[in-house]
């Protein structure tokens, strides 16, 4: 199935569906609130993690390691706060996953299981290169 489709079509669906059950239990008026109130606890959070997956980066940086899961958490906290600012509960229950530490790692080690493996055989040891000699010229 086209993604465009589900994130065009089938997802306003759901968000509208789940608007009007969680609207006919609660009332019109609340569900609007816990919306409002879902994005700014979210916002909140999303900024939260944000400045502390941006300190990790940084410290990472200055020890010389490359700050590979800090970035890949930075994008995956921008889009949790998109997520967020979108108004709906299914988004917001995406969003607020993606917020978590330990269902953001989840999700990293399920996209990436497959593209971890590396041939051990394949890598040479052995490294090539060519010696240059740089003489200027001497008067």
């Amino acid at each position: 199935m086209n993604p465009f489709f589900l994130i065009f079509i089938c997802l306003p669906a759901l968000e509208i569906y789940l608007m009007i059950k969680i609207g006919g239990q609660v009332g019109a008026l609340n569900t609007v609130a816990l919306i409002f109130l879902t994005a700014i606890i979210g916002l909140y959070f999303a900024k939260k993690q944000g400045v502390q997956t941006l300190r990790s980066g940084v410290i990472n940086l200055y020890q010389n390691k490359i700050p590979m899961y800090e970035v890949m958490s930075g994008a995956s906290i921008a889009l949790a706060a998109l997520l967020l600012i979108i108004p709906g509960f299914f988004t917001d229950f995406l969003g607020f996953l993606l917020l978590v530490p330990f269902t953001r790692k989840l999700f990293f080690y399920m996209a990436f299981k497959n593209k971890t493996k590396v041939n051990i055989k394949s890598q040479d040891k052995t490294i090539d290169g060519e010696i240059v000699e740089n003489k200027k010229d001497e008067f």
